[in-house]
């Protein structure tokens, strides 16, 4: 496998922390090829074509060096030469060279499901992984051919460009633009960066077991890498678990897993985690997840006797219960886990529900609880949560808070995007994330205090008072008015000044529309 890369670039950001440049201009010129093909269908084509360029750049730039070598006994055509220095092999035929050679031909679908075909054959790890249907007669082979002269003009997988991981870029934004372009019937794969950066950030997976048991596109491993070696960790330092039951999917997340050089275990193929529990032995020190909200058609009728379900048989009419259950099941004695939920999750009393969220609390599993702000989902709208488990709240890591639950309402961070997408910002990330540290009593995080109107830590008394319902509003309180020191004249004297100047020029724009009005002959 390719080595891992480090994820620090300098460079402008938005607030998703995606680096704004070329990605955009890419997306914009493969958008505007893809004619009446659906975004889920495009989607495969240009992510199975960015992955075959990253890995044939990476190849070539090793042949060369090979090629220079021949004197002292290298071999350009061995692929041992490539896996010692964890270059996938890629054969001649699925080279990239070749194909764009051929890219104006008719024949370049079925040249590229040769290619696909080649690169699974010779590198295991990527076995029934890529997409292999290029050659469909659905598929415009002339805009095919314009795509591959497009993505040709990047260079991915040359050594400059894997440290500075381009390609991780490119797909990132591609997954992010494509959940965005299929609106409600997609984009289930991908959970919004901030909100994963933001899971992160409050786990601190340094090391050890990650787990995500409806792992989408695989973007919570690649954040929890990223956040490990930013701190100074290792390579290995994490050990990468997951699973996701929709097969395009984990071909999708094996991919982005491979594209950064993360070696994943995740199960030999797809499988729905409540039926068939791939890692049923697992005890994961991190979990992470966003798994899908609400879902009723989980065959919940067929697990009523499940060991998994210690604090009570979540309805068959909605699987959230049996997520969370799934997680703590999978929770080491020290383990911490991080999802999202529908907000609905925090009070539901039906089917049983709130007698299991009782359970969980009595327990002393709910370690945080926090509100987002609205409209950060692609795919849908619900409003939603993120629930912060602790198998131990006095396992020594950090301030014994038996007993306790930190409540947050971030409901009015975050920034419109556009006129339908709100993301947090890095400093509503750093803002949330930094209270629960000081909560938990982390190095360096400085002193927790309650702020009226943000955070709030309660006692299980008071949780139980508020019949076991989980909703931070109900708990932070509203926040302070800010001090007003003018004087009720003055206030009144600056307002009607202000008025009356507003007054004045919605005159002077009234003349001038009728003016104009009537120099087209519709005055008065």
């Amino acid at each position: 496998m390719p080595p891992r890369k480090s994820a620090k670039q300098p460079g402008p950001k938005n607030g998703n922390g995606a680096k704004l440049g070329f990605e955009a201009t890419l997306w914009a010129a493969a958008d505007k090829m893809r004619n009446n093909m659906d975004a889920s269908e495009y989607k495969h084509v240009v992510l199975g074509l960015i992955f075959l360029k990253y890995i044939s750049d990476a190849f070539e730039e090793r042949y060369q060096a090979l090629l220079a070598e021949q004197d002292q006994g290298a071999d350009p055509e061995d692929p041992d030469e490539y896996r010692a220095e964890h270059i996938f092999w890629v054969p001649p035929e699925a080279r990239w060279l070749h194909l764009q050679a051929n890219a104006k031909k008719s024949e370049i679908g079925k040249l590229l499901d040769t290619a696909m075909e080649a690169i699974e054959r010779d590198n295991p790890s990527l076995k029934r992984v890529l997409p292999k249907d290029y050659a469909r007669p659905a598929l415009d082979k002339q805009r095919l051919g314009e795509l591959i002269d497009l993505i040709g003009t990047i260079g991915l997988g040359d050594k400059e460009n894997r440290s500075k991981d381009i390609l991780g870029r490119v797909y990132e934004y591609f997954l992010g633009r494509f959940a965005s372009a299929e609106g409600k019937g997609g984009g289930e794969f991908y959970t919004p960066r901030c909100i994963v950066q933001l899971l992160v950030e409050m786990l601190a997976p340094y090391k050890g077991r990650v787990f995500d048991p409806c792992c989408g596109s695989g973007g919570m491993f690649v954040q929890s890498e990223k956040f490990a070696e930013s701190h100074g960790g290792r390579i290995g330092d994490i050990s990468v678990y997951g699973q996701e039951s929709n097969p395009t999917t984990w071909r999708l997340a094996k991919m982005n897993l491979a594209i950064r050089g993360i070696d994943g275990n995740l199960g030999p193929e797809h499988a729905d985690s409540f039926h068939r529990d791939l890692h049923k032995d697992l005890k994961a020190d991190f979990i992470l997840a966003n798994p899908p909200f609400n879902i009723s058609d989980w065959s919940g009728e067929r697990l009523r006797d499940d060991a998994r379900w210690a604090y009570g048989v979540p309805p068959v009419g909605n699987a959230n219960y049996a997520w969370v259950q799934h997680f703590v099941h999978h929770l080491a004695p020290r383990g911490l886990a991080g999802f999202v939920l529908a907000n609905g999750s925090m009070s539901s009393n039906q089917s049983g529900e709130g007698d299991i969220r009782r359970a969980l609390v009595e327990a002393d599993l709910v370690d945080c609880m926090v509100a987002l702000p609205g409209q950060l989902f692609y795919s849908t709208q619900i409003p939603v949560c993120l629930w912060f488990l602790a198998r131990s709240k006095a396992n020594g890591r950090f301030r014994d808070r038996r007993g306790e639950t930190l409540f947050i309402d971030a409901r009015k961070l975050g920034m419109l995007i556009d006129r339908v997408h709100r993301e947090l910002t890095e400093a509503d990330i750093a803002k949330i994330a930094g209270a629960y540290h000081a909560w938990r009593g982390d190095k360096g995080a400085g002193t927790y205090a309650d702020e009226a109107g943000f955070c709030k830590a309660a006692k299980r008394a008071e949780i139980a008072s508020h019949g076991y319902v989980l909703t931070p509003g109900r708990y932070v309180g509203a926040a302070e008015a800010e001090e007003d020191d003018e004087s009720f004249a003055d206030k009144m004297k600056r307002l009607t000044a202000t008025l009356w100047e507003q007054q004045a020029e919605a005159a002077k724009l009234d003349a001038a529309i009728s003016a104009k009005l009537k120099g087209f002959g519709y005055g008065k």
